[in-house]
């Protein structure tokens, strides 16, 4: 009779876990499923955090918040993102330091429109932490007058506004494959000038980076999963800036199934987050 028992709680049990629904799963980079300790250690060694991310992704927002918030247990913090264009960060700074309110941010700073669920919990918790948030992007019209003119168009720029990008002349490798694969989606169509200014904007994110490094401190950028997939775009450009600097890259996909990792993913970054594609969207 006990034998009965056991396989029979044996067998529920074992269709009680076949049936656990999780919204992601964490692997390595070749696939290898890790847990999310792991992720904090393999994290907490580096000097740069680049969190790639989907927009409208709430798993990964949420995410993002749960590791600054270990994170900073373990060490001091430097936050930035490729949300807030470099032309801003005096009012982020007013705003970090309590000089202005959020009504005055909203109408000073050009947030994008999820910031409010998405990056605002950022924001607090470095000002809560006393850490410095730094607005890392180039200008959107600048990058788009990369993408009209070349980068040549940089180069008319006012020394103020150059303070807003990276160094010119920008350097740029046009056989790296996220830039050739830009041109590809465009069916031989796109505007060839597409590509250099995704990396105005990776080269301008890896600057501020970089500028803003400390000893015994990781900064943690929260970007588009594509300014950093493959180890290209932003840690491309912060290898040729800082050489030794010790990165981590985290990406994210979507899958319909998260427990069978899918091999197209692999060495897309050091951490692969997958997440599930029926997972809610913030916009």
């Amino acid at each position: 009779m006990k034998k009965i028992v056991l396989i029979v709680t044996t067998f529920f049990c074992g269709v009680l876990n076949a049936q656990e629904k999780a919204p992601y799963k964490i692997y390595d980079r070749v696939g290898q499923e890790i847990s999310y300790n792991k992720m904090l250690s393999l994290t907490n060694k580096s000097d740069v955090v680049l969190f790639g991310e989907m927009h409208d992704n709430s798993i990964i927002h949420w995410l993002q918040l749960e590791l600054t918030k270990d994170l900073a247990q373990k060490k001091n913090l430097v936050l930035g993102a490729e949300m807030f264009e470099a032309d801003n960060q005096d009012e982020l700074n007013d705003y970090l330091s309590g000089k202005i309110n959020q009504k005055q941010l909203d109408t000073t700073a050009r947030l994008w429109k999820n910031y409010r669920t998405d990056y605002k919990p950022l924001v607090e918790f470095a000002k809560e932490k006393k850490f410095n948030f730094i607005a890392t992007n180039i200008p959107r019209k600048f990058a788009s007058l990369v993408y009209k003119k070349s980068f040549v168009a940089l180069d008319s720029l006012s020394t103020e506004q150059k303070s807003w990008i990276a160094p010119l002349p920008i350097a740029y490798d046009a056989e790296l494959p996220g830039y050739k694969a830009m041109l590809d989606m465009g069916d031989g169509h796109s505007n060839e000038n597409l590509p250099k200014a995704q990396a105005a904007k990776d080269a301008t994110m890896a600057y501020f980076i970089c500028k803003n490094l400390k000893p015994e401190t990781t900064f943690i950028h929260y970007n588009g999963t594509y300014h950093s997939d493959n180890f290209e775009g932003i840690n491309w450009y912060l290898k040729k800036y800082v050489p030794k600097v010790k990165i981590v890259t985290i990406a994210t996909v979507e899958q319909d199934d998260i427990l069978r990792f899918e091999k197209e993913n692999q060495n897309k970054a050091d951490i692969i987050i997958v997440v599930d594609k029926d997972v809610t969207k913030t916009h």
